[in-house]
């Protein structure tokens, strides 16, 4: 990209535009995009929606909403254009030949993000490598010298060979190295698994929406100093930590993972295999849910969509329904703990504040009892699978 999506300190004028085809989850005022337009460092200035039954094959709106959308980004001073669906390579082409301005969509908001939010070295590897599929669909669009390369020896490329064709090449063989290194960082992590599992640890992994407070619980069962922001994306990184939960449970191990959101790109999906591996391979999720936002039940289902996506949809899980503290007095809860249907299973839910603490008892005692269930479990499976000393003679 241009500026890659202007850095925080720029924080470059955006129009947002946002689509309804009519198929349901539409976001009409577009407040998820803006909240991750401002994480990436962005000034939303104006924003504008639509409806159509499909998708315009040359420019996603049609020429006429084209037109509209240029006009009011001429108004508003904006200099970027953000879409909140998925652009085609020609449609986001032809959008900036017609519109004049750099036009991105969705996925490549999430990946700006996701590339300054990385801080680990598998972290980094796994957005590079995300960034690259993603950009080499659209190598296309920034090059207008297309013309042929002279062959021989000491040109650049074969008879011929045309500059995007090079291009294509060079990414091909950058995604190849990345994802050699990333193979090498995910084989590490997995003997990490694997010892854990050996020391028969019960294994507890936070999973939930973006922004639903999983860092600011980490922090508060395990003392941890994981960053926490009020921001989609604040962690990209796992973190992992021992918490004891008294004499009879003994310690277990605490994973926080990358927050999940509404279409996120597949190829994050992929990229961070390694990292969401934990949520797949625990005993147990903590699914926490932001309980004082209105579409909190929205945000569940897409966990659960991307659950079922890593292979995690079977695992155990516990629902956290945390920031009561931002609930009116009549809206918070009468009991603290109970139980709660979703999508055809009965969960334990458990309500808590992890900013105030509000909860955390209750939190502990829980996890204590699933984890002595499982050590009780484990340690019957043993016990099954010791010969009979009578049979030995």
């Amino acid at each position: 990209m241009n500026s890659a999506i202007s850095s925080v300190q720029d924080a470059a004028p955006v129009l947002l535009a946002g689509v309804d085809f009519g198929a349901g989850g539409f976001d009409g005022e577009l407040e998820e995009l803006a909240l991750l337009a401002r994480s990436a460092g962005l000034a939303p200035v104006a924003q504008l929606t639509c409806r159509r039954k499909a998708p315009d094959a040359a420019l996603f709106v049609g020429s006429g909403k084209a037109e509209e959308i240029g006009a009011l980004a001429k108004d508003s001073g904006a200099l970027e254009i953000i879409f909140d669906q998925t652009l085609s390579p020609a449609q986001q082409r032809n959008l900036e030949r017609a519109l004049g301005l750099p036009v991105y969509d969705r996925t490549m908001l999430i990946l700006e993000i996701f590339a300054q939010r990385a801080r680990s070295y598998e972290g980094k590897l796994q957005v590079e490598l995300a960034r690259l599929q993603y950009l080499s669909t659209r190598l296309v669009r920034r090059w207008t010298h297309l013309e042929r390369q002279r062959g021989g020896i000491g040109a650049r490329g074969g008879p011929g060979e045309r500059q995007i064709e090079l291009d294509r090449r060079m990414i091909g063989d950058t995604i190849k190295r990345t994802r050699d290194r990333l193979v090498k960082v995910q084989r590490q992590r997995a003997t990490q698994r694997r010892q854990r599992q050996r020391r028969d640890t019960f294994c507890v992994s936070l999973v939930g929406y973006t922004n639903a407070g999983k860092s600011t619980l980490f922090n508060a069962l395990v003392k941890a100093q994981a960053y926490a922001a009020d921001q989609l994306f604040a962690t990209l990184d796992t973190a992992t930590r021992r918490l004891y939960l008294g004499e009879q449970a003994g310690a277990i191990s605490l994973s926080d993972t990358v927050g999940f959101i509404r279409d996120l790109p597949h190829g994050l999906i992929s990229a961070f295999k390694a990292t969401l591996q934990e949520a797949a391979e625990a005993h147990l999720l903590l699914h926490v849910v932001d309980t004082a936002n209105p579409g909190h039940s929205e945000q569940m289902a897409q966990v659960q969509q991307v659950l079922e996506e890593i292979g995690a949809a079977d695992v155990s899980q516990v629902l956290v329904f945390n920031k009561v503290d931002a609930l009116a007095d009549q809206e918070r809860p009468v009991v603290w703990q109970d139980a709660y249907a979703l999508q055809g299973r009965t969960l334990d839910r458990v309500f808590v504040s992890a900013r105030t603490g509000e909860g955390l008892a209750a939190l502990r005692e829980l996890l204590s009892q699933k984890a002595t269930r499982h050590a009780v479990e484990l340690e019957g499976c043993m016990d099954t699978e010791q010969p009979d000393d009578s049979s030995i003679h």
